[in-house]
Formats: C-alpha cells, sequence, structure tokens
C-alpha cells in the first residue's frame, strides 16, 4: 500500500509530507495567534501540535496547482479561489456537524459569515505560490531521506494517536451539543405548558 504513487510521489511519501504540512500549519497559526491575541494560543482542535487542514490543503493543492507551476499570477489567482473554497467547505462542515468552527473572522474587512475573508484569500494565493514553487521540493526531500521502517512507523503512529485524540474531542462536541439539544427541548416544554395553563 505504502508503495503507490500518485502523481509520481509514493504514498508512504505523501503521508509523511501531510503530517509535516499539519505540524507545520500548526505552528505557524499557532505563533500568529499567539502573537494577536497576546498569549499562547493553540490553533489545533486536540491536544496535539497538529492541524490537518494544513496538511490536506498542502497536499492537494500541490497536486492541483503544481501543473500551474510555471505560469505565476494564474497560480497565485487559482490558490487563491481554491483554498477560500476549500477553507469555506470545511467550515460548512464543521457547523453542520460540530456546530462550531475553528477560527473566526468577524473582525476580518470584507468577511463572509466570518468563516473567509479577503485577507485570507490574500494569503491563500501567496502560500500557494511558496508551496508549488519552493517548500514542497523540500518536504519530499526530507520525507525521501527517512528510513521507509521509520517512516512507516512514524505515519502510523502519528495517525493513530491523532485520530484518537481527534475522536475524544469530537465525542465531547457532540455531547456538548447533545445536552444543548435537551435544554433547548425543556425550554421549549416547559414553554408549552406554561402556556396551556396560561389560558385558564
Amino acid at each position: 500500500m505504502w508503495s503507490r504513487e500518485i502523481m509520481g510521489i509514493e504514498l508512504l511519501h505523501i503521508m509523511e509530507c501531510f503530517i509535516m504540512y499539519s505540524v507545520l500549519g500548526w505552528i505557524v497559526e499557532s505563533a500568529y495567534m499567539s502573537i494577536c491575541n497576546k498569549k499562547l494560543t493553540n490553533r489545533g482542535f486536540s491536544f496535539g501540535p497538529f492541524c490537518p487542514i494544513y496538511g490536506w490543503g498542502a497536499v492537494l493543492g500541490y497536486f492541483i496547482l503544481s501543473p500551474l507551476k510555471d505560469h505565476t499570477i494564474l497560480l497565485y489567482i487559482t490558490g487563491a479561489l481554491i483554498a477560500t473554497m476549500f477553507e469555506f467547505l470545511v467550515a460548512v462542515v464543521m457547523r453542520k456537524f460540530l456546530h462550531q468552527v475553528w477560527w473566526d473572522y468577524t473582525d476580518k474587512p470584507f468577511n463572509y459569515q466570518g468563516i473567509i475573508c479577503l485577507e485570507s484569500t490574500i494569503a491563500w494565493g501567496f502560500y500557494a505560490l511558496i508551496i508549488v514553487k519552493v517548500l514542497h521540493r523540500y518536504m519530499l526531500y526530507i520525507a525521501t531521506t527517512i528510513p521507509r521502517r521509520i517512516g512507516k512507523v512514524v505515519c502510523f503512529t502519528v495517525l493513530f494517536v491523532y485520530l484518537l485524540d481527534f475522536t475524544y474531542h469530537l465525542l465531547i462536541a457532540i455531547d456538548d451539543d447533545f445536552r444543548m439539544n435537551m435544554d433547548e427541548k425543556k425550554e421549549i416544554v416547559q414553554e408549552k405548558y406554561k402556556s396551556f395553563w396560561r389560558r385558564f
């Protein structure tokens, strides 16, 4: 399984890049938000230093955008638009199933529902340029220098631990949502009860 290739890159190396991008994304965003909040801020959904949205975004973005590598302006525009759509879709899914979103742009100008904004769209374009033109080749170099056995163990361990971590936090979010719905239903029943007796 690990030796299968996608666009000439082994699945093992893709997963290693995914993990590195997820950790790097967590570092960059947590550092940025810590500066903005003037206190240490963990931007991940889980306990660990891992933001899979950056891992998926970087890896999928590279595969989609790499054909545009020699067309800088088109790469920038396409990267900015695709990343913004990806961010929007992830937020919609999170709102539906978790009833929360990991980020909030309501204080940013030109934002839509607090889940996308012009500032981030501009930034995504630059990230696309950096990843496709510069960063991915170094990520791939690091991945290919890791011995295969170690790479497999690291990938399996990191993904397994994150899955447990994510599942734990997901169950907490579902339980909170369930409790909230029960409280709302209780209030509705009580209000109907009071309304009924007010008729007499």
